[in-house]
């Protein structure tokens, strides 16, 4: 099992640099712009935790993402000191082409599988990573909310 689940993770952090890389971006600069896009506009502390990122590396990528016209601040709805990050219809374009690329070559990986093996597979991958994100103390995971280390009170 451990041999399996690492060759896959394995894969896939390959395929995703080797991808996400030829569209003007690195792989933490599309997934700072996956959270902003599926989450909305939030600060730069909300996207560092999320990201799993100090706040000098995550304001690096934000930086980053407004210099190549991906990203823009915005003054903060809830506090007018602070300021948020959202996606520009530019980024939003650039990670709908990276997404929709990514999901093609996803389909061609499992063409060959038959409906309930597919189905197997989302209901097994689904369970260990949830089992997983519990496990190690993660709030939600990467597409269900924010992921934020539970602390022991």
């Amino acid at each position: 099992m451990h041999g399996a689940l690492a060759n896959l993770v394995r894969a896939y952090q390959f395929r995703d640099r080797d991808r996400i890389c030829c569209h003007d971006v690195s792989v933490t600069q599309c997934y700072a712009l996956e959270a902003i896009i599926t989450r909305g506009p939030m600060r730069l502390g909300a996207l560092a935790e999320r990201l799993f990122l100090d706040k000098s590396t995550a304001s690096r990528v934000v930086d980053a993402l407004v210099r190549k016209g991906y990203g823009e601040r915005l003054g903060d709805a809830s506090d007018g000191r602070a300021l948020s990050l959202r996606a520009t219809s530019h980024g939003r374009e650039l990670f709908q082409r990276i997404h929709a690329e990514l999901i093609r070559e996803q389909e061609e990986l499992i063409a060959d599988l038959t409906p309930v093996a597919r189905r197997a597979a989302i209901t097994v991958i689904t369970r260990l990573a949830s089992t997983a994100e519990r496990k190690f103390g993660l709030a939600d995971g990467p597409c269900c909310g924010p992921r934020v280390r539970k602390t022991a009170a």
